[in-house]
């Protein structure tokens, strides 16, 4: 199908992308604290009123280190109505999803049940953040489809909560986050890629989550900056993890985003995994092939934040070993960190990769027609 521009209105930038794009990483938040309490059964009410919320990360809810906007957001992505930024649809489509000619936004809520220990109040806040979506978002604009959102930590309810959306075109992909109580190859998490496998649902692997865990390997840093750079460091602990745990071994047909923690990463992990399975390939007996082969197969990536480097022939060389049919455009609307649009690819792109990266690859995976 050919996706026509839209008539852009007359606040759109000038610098606005004039070809039908999607987005795969848009932030949808809550314009209030009790906006989820008529998709909460009542007792849940009392219950956050009385006990709050117990997350994974200590006493602490919240990022572990300030960002440079409130909500990690722009300042001018404020609702003019009132509200955190990402709250307001209809400022949405006049800030972001009308210039720049969104014809496909994913979105993908945070600050959601996945990182709270009560596993119960974890699964309740999942299914009303998934109502929540369709009631406020992908019911009111057709563009927008909603991601699953699930009690990371309990397979079964999370399991459950994919049959329940299975079917339901509101819905495109599963969210998961990279950090987690362990990685997510580990068993406790397989129930979720069963149902998401069956249901024929993508599972997004977002940066960022409370598992309990420092963020690095030896402890927690000193920086945001440091916080920033390790959302690549640990999706590369989850797909290693996930690749050699034999999900995808076991699990041929699901597909996986990592989303939002760059890409340019991705050649050298998969170097480097399969220099190691060589030498240590009796270890993981299991897997069928070498760790690159099932990451081409089955991975699909995000381009916010999109590499940069100084020569573009560095940025072409990596997405040609990655395939440009499994990038996937993202702006992570409507955080400070925002990528462009219009800015984005540098000169030199075909029109046909140009229209994969954009628009067709996205509507491919998640079956857009």
């Amino acid at each position: 199908m050919n996706i026509q521009l839209r008539e852009r209105p007359e606040t759109a930038s000038p610098t606005s992308i004039k070809t039908a794009i999607a987005d795969c990483d848009i932030h949808p938040a809550r314009a209030t604290k009790d906006e989820l309490y008529p998709y909460l059964e009542k007792r849940w009410h009392a219950h956050l009123e009385t006990f709050g919320v117990h997350a994974y990360q200590g006493m602490m809810e919240g990022p572990p280190y300030p960002k440079a906007q409130p909500n990690a957001s722009r300042r001018d992505a404020y609702p003019p109505e009132g509200g955190p930024q990402g709250s307001s649809l209809s400022f949405m489509q006049k800030q972001h999803l009308d210039p720049n000619n969104v014809a496909l936004g994913v979105l993908n809520p945070l600050n959601t049940g996945q990182g709270i220990r009560n596993q119960d109040l974890a699964g309740a806040i999942c299914a009303a953040i998934n109502d929540w979506q369709i009631e406020k978002w992908t019911s009111k604009d057709s563009r927008l489809k909603g991601s699953v959102v699930v009690a990371n930590e309990d397979g079964v309810s999370a399991a459950a909560e994919i049959c329940k959306r299975a079917g339901d075109t509101n819905f495109v992909q599963v969210l998961l986050l990279s950090r987690n109580v362990e990685p997510l190859g580990q068993r406790r998490y397989w129930p979720i890629y069963e149902a998401a496998q069956e249901a024929g649902l993508p599972i997004g692997v977002h940066a960022f989550g409370f598992g309990g865990n420092p963020i690095t390997a030896s402890g927690w840093p000193s920086y945001y900056i440091e916080e920033m750079v390790g959302h690549s460091q640990c999706q590369q602990t989850a797909l290693a993890s996930l690749v050699l745990e034999g999900v995808f071994e076991r699990f041929p047909k699901l597909k996986m985003v990592m989303v939002e923690a760059g890409f340019g990463w991705a050649p050298s992990l998969a170097w480097r995994l399969d220099k190691v399975f060589s030498r240590l390939h009796a270890e993981v007996p299991h897997l069928k092939r070498k760790p690159s082969e099932y990451i081409r197969d089955h991975i699909w990536w995000t381009t916010q934040p999109m590499e940069d480097p100084e020569s573009r022939d560095h940025l072409f060389q990596t997405i040609e070993w990655i395939g440009w049919d499994r990038l996937l455009f993202a702006t992570d609307y409507p955080h400070w960190d925002y990528d462009e649009p219009s800015r984005v690819l540098p000169a030199g792109v075909s029109d046909a990769n140009r229209q994969a990266f954009y628009l067709d690859n996205a509507r491919q995976l998640y079956g857009i027609a």
